[in-house]
């Protein structure tokens, strides 16, 4: 991305909503504020706080807009996504996962000199290779223990290990230890909200169980990660958990809506109909467009379904076949919205949303921190384009 692009696309502010060129990703500013304040709303009455996953915007705009309504800081799944939110002047930030290799720790390291930045540990050798990159740059950097409470993705296996690896962190120059993480992504995506509950209930279980036994050693316990959107309520509701890491409110898609209801669909993708056979229509929209992880894409408005033959959807890497509903009037040339199956992986294609309120393009703002994209920096390029990009001046933190 460069700034010549977004100037480009900017000089379409004002236009209609319609008139991007698609694809085109669309973020409905005053949408995504409702979401904001609905999901700060529900949150007041728990006792776990938010700290909202970024990796679903990588927009420090929208991760500010988060901390306004009562974040307490920000999450991101990869180094480079924290260095958008730092660089941009976000000063509270969760790596919730292992920051592996010289040039990814040299930058998480350099990081923690502007910023609190905590990241995830489940090995010995990460914890080695991150305190000589702290010794090095002459800073500090927080970690988390990570626990596996059954998702069997990542975290140590066993409480012992998590123990013997914490200790091993208290002695390590150059790292801080704050506690523990134990993300119970294997009780996320159950459907039956019966089976969420009890599952979820057993994860925490195991997560706070660990927190006892670092109690018992005297081992910090500052911060208790755990949870997403599909348990917020859940894990938020857990006493000894002290922050949940839910993201995808802020935009909405087919598959999470169907989980956690009550939010409105923020984030669309602009497509055009470039064929039109009896009842089929074709969009120029296709895999590498959209996310249609764990979920399909849905028309708004209802007019059309994605259309299905054999078993198999019709959406290729440039193209989804929509059947069109009786009285939908759809020819080649017009435009339609597509609400996406998955919307962290959609965001992921593009460069840029063109923010809309009501009809109209009122901004266009810059998507940061994507693999590939000269991230180190990147916020800097941008700077200026919006006024609420603008980084305030700042000590580094304590």
């Amino acid at each position: 991305m460069t700034t010549a692009t977004i100037e480009t696309a900017r000089n379409l502010i004002g236009a209609p909503r319609s008139a991007a060129p698609t694809p085109a990703l669309l973020l409905d500013l005053p949408k995504a504020q409702r979401n904001i304040d609905e999901m700060a709303r529900r949150m007041a009455s728990l006792p776990a706080s938010l700290r909202p996953h970024a990796k679903i915007h990588k927009s420090p705009i929208l991760g500010r807009m988060q901390l306004e309504a009562g974040a307490i800081g920000l999450t991101t799944a990869t180094v480079w996504e924290a260095s958008a939110m730092v660089d941009a002047g976000i000063d509270e930030i969760l790596i919730a996962n292992q920051v592996i290799g010289p040039f990814k720790a040299a930058e998480l390291a350099r990081l923690c000199g502007l910023a609190r930045v905590i990241a995830a540990v489940e090995s010995v050798v990460n914890a080695d290779a991150l305190s000589e990159a702290a010794a090095a740059a002459g800073t500090q950097i927080g970690v988390l223990v990570e626990y596996d409470v059954g998702l069997h993705r990542c975290g140590t296996r066993t409480h012992e290990a998590a123990l013997a690896l914490a200790e091993r962190i208290q002695r390590a120059p150059g790292l801080r230890l704050f506690g523990l993480l134990g993300y119970e992504g294997h009780c996320m995506l159950e459907p039956d909200r019966e089976v969420r509950v009890e599952k979820t209930h057993a994860a925490n279980a195991a997560l706070t169980a660990l927190v006892d036994m670092f109690e018992r050693a005297r081992l910090p316990t500052e911060i208790v990660a755990a949870g997403g959107l599909g348990t917020w309520d859940i894990t938020g509701a857990n006493p000894r958990i002290t922050e949940i890491h839910a993201g995808s409110y802020i935009f909405m898609d087919s598959f999470h809506r169907k989980l956690v209801p009550g939010f409105e669909v923020a984030l669309t993708v602009l497509g055009t109909v470039i064929s039109r056979h009896a009842s089929m229509a074709v969009l120029d929209i296709g895999r590498k467009a959209i996310g249609i992880d764990r979920a399909l894409p849905e028309l708004v408005g209802g007019q059309a379904v994605v259309r299905y033959e054999h078993g198999e959807h019709f959406i290729h890497e440039e193209h989804t076949a929509i059947i069109l509903n009786d009285g939908a009037d759809l020819d080649v040339g017009d435009r339609v919205e597509l609400m996406s199956g998955y919307a962290p992986t959609t965001v992921n294609f593009y460069d840029m949303f063109y923010v809309v309120d009501d009809e109209r393009i009122i901004d266009v703002w810059p998507v940061l921190g994507r693999y590939g994209t000269g991230s180190i920096g990147q916020p800097a390029q941008v700077a200026g384009l919006t006024s609420r990009l603008a980084r305030p001046t700042r000590e580094p933190a304590a």
